[in-house]
Parts: structure tokens; C-alpha cells; sequence
């Protein structure tokens, strides 16, 4: 082995090793802190008595928090930078999830969630921004792609979501607050290894125009994202509510979710390849419309395909799609902004995503509570993604002389 070769081997684990510990990240801000709710969700609603309408409301306030913490990351990215935001965001994080163990009152939990949420944006844009920022020094015709790098960081999700599949249901047995705190303890021993590991070097942060780049020519990008926010979230706030109404077992219901976890661990092997090709937004287009497709199949398992199959394909798919389609706007704006407006960019994609979260529960379960059921929010929420698709369609990469107006 020549020292080239050692060298380059040596880059390729420290890159992937840095990508890797940079994923807890995700695994936090949403495998835990958001994507555990659905499994936490039927013991919660029988034992507090909620309605559909309530309990999605508890993801709306979570997405509002997380709205609210999108907003500031900009200041806060400058004031404090992308590893302290990563860090800091973590461990709060992780107190907020085990101080929902001990409420019991709505309004407590409401403000919980609204806080988990808060800090779970801190977490979730400080580690895409340093996902980013590692992509950047991968040399051109280098491996692993930029598009790969940044995809593990998103696919780190995956790791939260078969954590709680593999422990949740024996914690949430008798009552469900063991089950987050068997989540915070998840979540504190991944901060441990963040603030241990988690640093990229990246060149000084830039002023003037480039920091100002124009967000508009990705309007449809952004507008895109805006439906997958809206539509996704009711999959992954309901299905495994929907699977109990079907009589699915506990087993069925834990392996439809390590399923989906494991897609998402997966998942950019998927893609990198198509994020990597493309400048515009036919990755959202297809990733959004492949969505559409598996929020909609556990409507229609009952009909078509009796028994568990329609459901474990439907998140198998699903796992191995959602996560991409948050990677497909950091790839837009590596792709189409300068290097100094990436801050600017990555938080104005978290903003609409937010935004989409916020009404996407709540309506979900509005539809839920009448007639139609929960099968009814699906179709609804299968609907959106499909428009998501439309939109990103109709974006264009943008030119080079346009991305520093």
C-alpha cells in the first residue's frame, strides 16, 4: 500500500467516522425527540383520555417549538456556532424528554413538547450545517460523495426510531412514562458522545454578498418542502395508532417500526446518487411522490391485502424515502448557493418544514375524529405529499451568476 493510498484511506474513515457521530444528532432532534411519540401515543391517549384532535396537537406543538427554534438558529449559528448550538441543544434536549415522564396535566405536556421542540431545531440545522460543512472537504471525484456525507448525518434518524422500536414497547407496558425516560437516557448517552466527538473543521464565516445570497430561485424548492412538512408528519405522528385499530399484534407493530428505522439507516445508499446528479428538484419530486405512495398503502391494506404485508412494505418504503427528502434541500443549497449563504439556506428550508409540521398533526387529527377516521387524515396526508411532488418539479437549479444576488 502506497502512502497515498493509506492517506486516502485514512480521510475516507475519518470523514465517514465524523459523519457517523455527527447522525446521533438526528438520532436526538428526531428519532427521539419527535418520532418516539408515536409509539408513546396509545398508551398516553387511553390513559389521559385524548382525542385525535389532542393528541395530534401535542405534535403541533412540538413542530411549533420547533418552528420557533428554526427562527433563531441564524443569530444563535453566529453567536455561538454550529458545534455549542449541537451540543447545548442535545443536552437540553435530553432533560426536557425525561421531565415528560413526570407530567401529567395537558398544559405541561403541551409545553414540553413545544420545548423539546425548541431545542431539537438547535440540534437538528447545527448538525446538518457541520454535515455540510464535512461534505465540503470531500475533493472533487472524492469518496465518500458530499451527497453520502450528508445523507448519513439524515440517516442517523434511522438509529433513533429502532432504538425506541426495540425498547419502547417492553418500558411502556404498565404506564408510559418509563418510556421517556428510557428515551432520555438514550439521548444523554449520544450527547456524551457528540460533545466527545462531534467537530469539523470549517473555513471563517463570510459577510456581504454571499452571506445575502437570494433565496428566491428556490421558492418551488422551499414550497415543495412546505407539503412534505405537512404530509409526512401525519404518517409519523398516527400509523402506529392506525396499525392497533387494525388489530395488528405488539410484534407486528415493532418490527413495522425497527423496519422503518432500519430503512432510514439505509437510506443514503439510496439516494446519494440522485442527490449528487441532480442540481434541481427532481430528488424532492420523486422522493415526495414515492412517499405519497407509502402513506396511502395501510389505507388500503385491510381492502386489497389482508394482514401485515401492505404495512411493512408501506414503512419499509417509507423509511427508506422521508429522511432523503430533508437531505434533498441540503443538496439544493450545496448545490445552488455559496459555501457562506449555507447557514441562510439550511434555515429557511428547517423554517418551512416547521411551518408544515405545525398544521399537518392537528388536521390529521381533526379528520380523524369524524366519520371518516384515521383513514381519511392518510388520504389527506398522501394527497399533499403528491402536491409536494408537483411543486418540486418546477425547480430549476439556479445560475451560477444568480447565487450571490
Amino acid at each position: 500500500m502506497t502512502p497515498a493510498t493509506r492517506t486516502q484511506g485514512s480521510t475516507l474513515g475519518s470523514t465517514l467516522g465524523t459523519a457517523l457521530v455527527l447522525a446521533l444528532g438526528a438520532a436526538v432532534s428526531l428519532g427521539l425527540a419527535r418520532f418516539s411519540y408515536a409509539l408513546l401515543l396509545p398508551p398516553m391517549r387511553a390513559d389521559l383520555g385524548w382525542s385525535y384532535a389532542t393528541a395530534g396537537a401535542m405534535n403541533t406543538a412540538n413542530a411549533a417549538g420547533y418552528l420557533a427554534g428554526a427562527l433563531t438558529m441564524p443569530a444563535l449559528l453566529r453567536r455561538l456556532g454550529p458545534r455549542c448550538a449541537l451540543v447545548g441543544g442535545s443536552a437540553a434536549v435530553t432533560l426536557l424528554l425525561a421531565l415528560h415522564g413526570w407530567a401529567r396535566a395537558d398544559a405541561a405536556l403541551f409545553a414540553l413538547r413545544f420545548a423539546s421542540g425548541v431545542g431539537s431545531a438547535a440540534v437538528f440545522v447545527a448538525g446538518g450545517l457541520m454535515a455540510a460543512q464535512l461534505a465540503a472537504t470531500v475533493p472533487p471525484g472524492g469518496r465518500p460523495s458530499p451527497s453520502l456525507v450528508v445523507g448519513l448525518y439524515y440517516g442517523g434518524t434511522g438509529l433513533g426510531i429502532v432504538a425506541c422500536a426495540l425498547l419502547l414497547p417492553a418500558l411502556v407496558a404498565r404506564h408510559w412514562a418509563p418510556g421517556w425516560w428510557g428515551i432520555a437516557a438514550l439521548a444523554a448517552l449520544a450527547t456524551v458522545l457528540l460533545a466527545a466527538r462531534a467537530r469539523v473543521s470549517a473555513p471563517p464565516a463570510a459577510t456581504g454578498a454571499a452571506a445575502r445570497a437570494s433565496l428566491r430561485p428556490l421558492a418551488f424548492g422551499l414550497a415543495g418542502y412546505f407539503m412534505f412538512g405537512l404530509g409526512y408528519i401525519g404518517y409519523m405522528t398516527f400509523v402506529v395508532t392506525l396499525l392497533r385499530e387494525q388489530q395488528l399484534s405488539t410484534t407486528v407493530v415493532t418490527v413495522f417500526y425497527a423496519l422503518l428505522g432500519a430503512a432510514v439507516v439505509a437510506s443514503p445508499w439510496l439516494w446519494a446518487g440522485l442527490l449528487q446528479r441532480h442540481r434541481g428538484g427532481r430528488p424532492m419530486a420523486v422522493l415526495n411522490g414515492l412517499l405519497a405512495v407509502a402513506t396511502v398503502l395501510p389505507v388500503l391494506a385491510p381492502v386489497l391485502v389482508p394482514g401485515p404485508l401492505l404495512a411493512l412494505v408501506s414503512g419499509a418504503l417509507f423509511g427508506a424515502v422521508f429522511l432523503s427528502v430533508v437531505g434533498s434541500t441540503t443538496a439544493l443549497v450545496r448545490h445552488n448557493l455559496p459555501p457562506a449563504a449555507w447557514p441562510a439556506g439550511i434555515s429557511a428550508f428547517t423554517v418551512v418544514f416547521a411551518a408544515g409540521q405545525i398544521v399537518g398533526p392537528w388536521l390529521v387529527g381533526r379528520l380523524a375524529d369524524g366519520p371518516g377516521g384515521l383513514a381519511q387524515g392518510f388520504v389527506l396526508s398522501a394527497a399533499l405529499l403528491a402536491l409536494g411532488s408537483a411543486l418540486a418539479s418546477r425547480q430549476k437549479s439556479v445560475p451560477q451568476q444568480l447565487q450571490a444576488r
